[in-house]
């Protein structure tokens, strides 16, 4: 089976691969956004690594905690990223046992949300860390930092240069 930790364990792993290249790129792009009213990079990343904590503490029956501060530099962010990776392999896959049971009261921008267990994880919190992970990808791309769908999942694999828009349609 898998647990929570599991999932954001190995994103917040591409997260870390990501920001190592953001941070070899040629200029500063933490501040940019992909839309005016979009947070900016940095921040996109500490609200994906928040959501990690955000559910699995409540899904592992833990308080919230966020190893966040004030700070919006790109070394605080490394450090919040790390601590919660460090957190979260803590946590023992025993703890997720109780998941069916569990109820989750957040919320959502404005909304109040009472959700179960696996509905707070399958259809809010999985889909709201992946949209803050894929905006930091997304900013960060559109940047021109060199980035590819392997950065993004870890699994696929492609030769330097490979674009899908170069290669021809047979016939």
């Amino acid at each position: 089976m898998v647990v929570p930790t599991q999932v954001f364990l190995r994103y917040l792993d591409q997260l870390a691969c990501i920001l190592d290249k953001v941070e070899a790129f040629g200029r500063d792009i933490t501040a940019e956004r992909l839309h005016p009213d979009m947070l900016p990079l940095l921040q996109q990343a500490k609200t994906a690594i928040g959501f990690a904590l955000r559910t699995c503490c409540p899904l592992a029956g833990r308080p919230i905690v966020s190893f966040g501060d004030a700070d919006y530099s790109l070394a605080s962010v490394r450090r919040e990223l790390e601590a919660t990776r460090d957190y979260l392999a803590a946590i023992p896959d025993s703890d997720f046992a109780a998941i069916d049971g569990v109820r989750v009261d957040t919320r959502a921008g404005f909304a109040d949300l009472h959700l179960s267990g696996w509905e707070y994880y399958l259809t809010y919190a999985l889909p709201n860390f992946f949209f803050h992970y894929t905006t930091v990808y997304a900013i960060a791309r559109r940047a021109g930092v060199p980035l590819g769908k392997a950065d993004f999942d870890g699994y696929h694999g492609y030769p330097d240069g490979f674009s899908w828009e170069k290669v021809k349609a047979p016939g």
